[in-house]
């Protein structure tokens, strides 16, 4: 067992995790600005370009959520509960295997999105020049998914090692190019230039962490023997990594069924809750920096058989990501046009995203109870029930949208409220979900 190890099982929990999750805390600041840059730089275009890159956003969140978050969680997951048990040529083994999902899931979506960028977001109400935007932006991103899905995937192999330093400073590094690249493009070739950015920035990330984990001193570098694919691996890291993606797929097909329903109300609308929705999504990254600590602890923890320890990290960790959301809910629950009005001053813009704030602000903690203890279950490889409590969140929004439209209250407000009440529904069931969870090595 390494040195790294043994002190994440024996170090106190909170400070433990608080250092941990500190690089991903500072990284969320960083790509909060890349995705709060490349709004404003889009917003000078125009409402339709805003409008549509809201029409984007959720599918370039389950880009993200799915390679990071969800089998990202699984990679860590199985690698930390590796290294747990003192097993470190397992987890050479699983660096290989990880490699050969991100190519493949990277392929599937660039392959779908490409094929049927066009159809899909006129579903969501994409239409003329809200919908050309949008199809300039996307096929440039989804053409370079693999930039994002190596980059990701080497930053989990890492995080599942315990090594939380070296993603933040790569994707930190990442981000601070994206934010002046992106608004030179930006005004020289429209929203193409913001895609341009995302994807060259990624790739410089993916190409700085590979050449850390197969430096000649990483206990993580893959050896020749390492190379051979077995089905048993593939199965520890997709029997977390699926379900997550599951998760991630609701959380997102949450969103776009939310993209549509708005998406009726007008461009105006459309783009005031993209802005107002952007701040409730990008609480997912702050969320997962301390979650991927969550996970890499957790995960060692059960895996050399500490159970009790496990569960309090669980409970810590879903403590420290409630008190950062209810700040942020407060904030703009206060304050709302502090938000809106950096991206725009049209008046239904404004109304829109402000009334989405005063509704859905105070509900943010519930949020990121949910989600943080969907990274704890991470770890300790039980993700069913939390994707459950996602499940019943989905279910919520489909049929409180149903019902709101049969009575004729389909409202803005009504719609928001819906939201709302399901984000406390999502926190409430995963809080019971990992109460009930009987983790074992």
């Amino acid at each position: 067992m390494s040195l790294r190890t043994e002190r994440l099982l024996s170090a106190p929990i909170l400070p433990t995790l608080t250092r941990l999750s500190a690089p991903g805390l500072l990284l969320v600041l960083f790509q909060s600005m890349v995705s709060i840059g490349d709004t404003y730089f889009v917003s000078r275009l125009g409402t339709e370009p805003l409008a549509g890159l809201a029409l984007v956003f959720p599918l370039l969140m389950l880009l993200q959520m799915t390679s990071a978050g969800a089998m990202g969680g699984g990679v860590s997951s199985a690698i930390a509960r590796s290294l747990g048990a003192g097993e470190t040529a397992m987890a050479r083994r699983l660096v290989v295997h990880a490699l050969v999902i991100a190519a493949a899931m990277a392929g599937g979506f660039t392959i779908l999105l490409l094929a049927f960028g066009r159809p899909v977001y006129a579903l969501l109400g994409g239409r003329g020049a809200a919908l050309e935007a949008a199809l300039a932006y996307s096929d440039i991103i989804f053409a370079g998914a693999a930039t994002v899905w190596l980059a990701n995937t080497l930053a989990s192999v890492l995080r599942g090692s315990g090594n939380m330093v070296v993603p933040a400073v790569a994707l930190i590094g990442a981000a601070v190019v994206h934010v002046p690249l992106s608004g030179l493009l930006v005004a020289r070739i429209g929203i193409a230039g913001a895609a341009i950015a995302y994807v060259t920035t990624f790739g410089i990330a993916a190409a700085a962490m590979a050449a850390f984990v197969l430096r000649s001193s990483s206990a993580l570098r893959p050896q020749w023997g390492d190379l051979r694919l077995e089905p048993r691996l593939f199965r520890e890291i997709l029997r977390v990594g699926l379900i997550s993606t599951v998760s991630a797929v609701q959380t997102v097909l949450t969103a776009v069924i939310l993209t549509g329903i708005v998406g009726r109300f007008g461009a105006p609308a459309l783009a005031g809750y993209g802005v107002g929705v952007r701040l409730e999504l990008l609480q997912i990254p702050l969320v997962f920096a301390v979650g991927q600590a969550m996970v890499a602890l957790v995960g060692t923890h059960v895996g050399a058989g500490r159970i009790e320890r496990a569960k309090a990290i669980a409970w810590t960790g879903a403590a420290v990501a409630c008190a950062m959301s209810l700040a942020i809910g407060a904030a703009v629950w206060l304050f709302p046009l502090a938000w809106v009005g950096l991206f725009s001053a049209d008046p239904g813009v404004l109304d829109a995203g402000t009334l989405y704030l005063r509704i859905v602000a105070p509900f943010f903690p519930f949020l990121a109870l949910g989600i943080s203890l969907y990274f704890a279950a991470q770890g300790a490889g039980q993700v069913v029930r939390p994707v459950l409590a996602g499940t019943a969140r989905l279910a919520i929004i489909l049929a409180g949208a149903l019902l709101l439209s049969i009575a004729g209250m389909l409202t803005l407000g009504a719609i928001f409220a819906l939201i709302a009440v399901a984000m406390l529904a999502f926190g409430a069931l995963s809080a019971w979900a990992v109460a009930l969870a009987r983790w074992v090595k």
